[in-house]
């Protein structure tokens, strides 16, 4: 039989060995401590969401055999059907 030593006159090597074996799995459970954003918090994604956005449905444009060779003359929106 061992003799028995507290755990605070441990070594350090010794008190790690002991802690790793006592101490479990979480299994399916995630530790990690988890709370809702905050509304008023500046989002980047959402600050950029207005990018991907579908233009409404006027700024679609239509065109067959026009070409345009000065890029001014493109519609203000990036939509084309060609």
């Amino acid at each position: 039989m061992e003799k028995f030593i507290p755990y605070e006159k441990r070594s350090k090597k010794e008190k790690r060995k002991l802690d790793l074996s006592r101490r479990g799995s979480w299994g399916e459970i995630n530790p990690v401590t988890r709370k809702p954003t905050s509304s008023k918090a500046y989002n980047r994604k959402k600050a950029q969401d207005w990018k991907w956005k579908e233009p409404p449905e006027s700024c679609v444009f239509s065109f067959s055999s026009k070409i345009f060779a000065n890029p001014i003359d493109f519609p203000p929106c990036g939509r084309f059907i060609l």
